[in-house]
C-alpha cells in the first residue's frame, strides 16, 4: 500500500502540470486581457467581459486619454482602445502584467512558483491571492461538507429501504418525489426559496445574504452557531436537491444488485436474519460504489453547485471568487483557483482509494496498476 500511495503522490505533479497547462493555454486565446481591460478603464470604455482582442490593422477602438487629440494618436495597437496612447505607456502595463515575456517562460515561472504555493498578487485587487483564497475557502468548504453530509445522510438510509421495499407503494412515490427534485434546475429552486421563504412574496422567515447576520460578531457563541445553521438553510435545500436524487438511486440499485446474489440467499439459508445478511453482509459490498462517489460529489458541491448558490445568496466563496476572476480577466486569481481545486480533487481521490481497503479489505491496490 505504501508503493501505492507514493505513486499516486508523484503521479500528482505530471497531472497538475498538464491541466494547469491546458488552462494556460486556453487562457492564451480568450478575448480580452486585463492589459485590455486596464485600456478600456483608463480610456473610458471598458466593456467587462466582452472586451475582445483585435487584430493589428483591424477594428481598433477610437478610444485616447484624457485631453488627447486626434493629433496624437499613435500607431496601431493590437490592443482595443489603445490608439491614442503612448506605446511606451502600453508596453509598461504589459511589463507590469508580465505579457513581456515570452509564453513558455511565463508558464514556467506559473509552475515554479505555484509549486511553492506563491501565488503572486491579484491583478485588480490590492492584496494578495493567498490571502484571497484564504478568505474564501472556509466557505467553500463548508458549503461542500454540509451539503455532501446532509445528501449522505438522507440519501443513503432512503435508498436502502427503497431496495428493500423495491417495486412497493413507498419506493413509487418516493421515486416519483426524487425524479421530479431532480429536474428542478438548482437556481430556478433557489429562487423559488427566496420568493416563499426569504421576503420574496410570502414568508420572511430565512435571511436572504450570505453565512452570518451583521451582528454576528457581538452574539454569544451559542447564538453564533445558531445564526449560522439558520443561514444555511435556504442554500444547502438548494444545493442538496439533484445530489439527493444522484445519490438515493446510486445506493438503491447498488443495494439490489448485491441483494439478488448468491451469498445472500446462502447467509438467509444458514438461518441469519434480514437485519444481520443486509448490515453484516450486503452493507459493505454495496457502499463501495457509493463510497466512490464521494469525491466527485465532494467536488461537484465544493465547486460547480456553489458557484450559482453563492451567487443567489451573495455568499463569499471560492466558487464566486473565480467567476468573478474569469469576468474580470484577473488571470492570477483564475490560474491559483484552478490550481486549488485541481490538486483538491486528485488528494480526494487518493483518499477515497484508501477509503475502499477500510470498507473492504479484500482489495489490495499493490497488484493492480495506477
Amino acid at each position: 500500500m505504501t508503493a501505492y500511495i507514493l505513486r499516486r503522490l508523484l503521479l500528482i505533479v505530471p497531472t497538475m502540470i498538464g491541466i494547469m497547462l491546458v488552462t494556460f493555454v486556453v487562457v492564451q486565446f480568450a478575448p480580452g486581457g486585463p492589459v485590455e481591460r486596464l485600456i478600456a478603464q483608463l480610456t473610458g470604455t471598458d466593456v467587462g467581459a466582452t472586451a475582445r482582442f483585435s487584430g493589428g490593422g483591424g477594428d481598433f477602438g477610437v478610444g485616447r486619454p484624457p485631453g488627447g487629440t486626434p493629433g496624437d494618436i499613435s500607431a496601431p495597437s493590437k490592443y482595443r482602445g489603445a490608439q491614442g496612447l503612448d506605446p511606451e505607456f502600453v508596453k509598461s502595463l504589459e511589463k507590469q502584467f508580465g505579457f513581456d515575456k515570452p509564453a513558455y517562460e511565463r508558464f514556467g515561472m506559473l509552475m515554479w512558483n505555484y509549486f511553492r504555493f506563491d501565488f503572486g498578487q491579484s491583478y485588480f485587487r490590492d492584496t494578495s491571492v493567498l490571502k484571497l483564497i484564504g478568505e474564501r475557502l472556509p466557505v467553500s468548504i463548508s458549503l461542500g461538507l454540509w451539503m455532501t453530509l446532509i445528501s449522505y445522510a438522507i440519501s443513503i438510509p432512503l435508498g436502502i429501504r427503497k431496495a428493500v421495499q423495491d417495486g412497493s407503494r413507498f419506493d413509487v412515490w418516493t421515486s416519483t418525489v426524487i425524479v421530479i427534485g431532480y429536474a428542478i434546475p438548482g437556481f430556478l429552486f433557489a429562487v423559488f426559496l427566496i420568493v416563499l421563504f426569504a421576503g420574496g412574496s410570502f414568508w420572511n422567515i430565512f435571511p436572504l445574504r450570505g453565512l452570518t447576520s451583521e451582528n454576528w460578531a457581538q452574539l454569544s457563541w451559542p447564538d453564533k452557531i445558531l445564526d449560522y445553521l439558520w443561514h444555511l438553510v435556504l442554500p444547502m435545500i438548494a444545493m442538496s436537491l439533484s445530489a439527493f436524487a444522484t445519490l438515493t438511486f446510486l445506493t438503491k440499485n447498488s443495494f439490489l444488485e448485491e441483494i439478488r446474489k448468491q451469498y445472500v440467499t446462502t447467509a438467509h439459508a444458514k438461518g441469519l436474519t434480514d437485519h444481520q445478511v443486509l448490515y453484516g453482509h450486503v452493507f459493505r459490498n454495496a457502499m463501495l460504489i457509493v463510497i466512490s462517489g464521494f469525491p466527485g460529489a465532494f467536488i461537484s458541491a465544493f465547486f460547480a453547485g456553489s458557484i450559482v448558490i453563492e451567487t443567489i445568496f451573495s455568499i463569499e466563496g471560492l466558487g464566486l471568487l473565480g467567476f468573478e476572476s474569469i469576468v474580470n480577466r484577473d488571470y492570477p486569481v483564475v490560474f491559483a483557483t484552478v490550481y486549488i481545486f485541481s490538486l483538491m480533487g486528485l488528494v480526494i481521490n487518493l483518499v477515497s482509494d484508501l477509503t475502499y481497503t477500510w470498507v473492504d479489505p479484500r482489495i489490495d491496490f499493490e497488484t493492480r496498476e495506477v
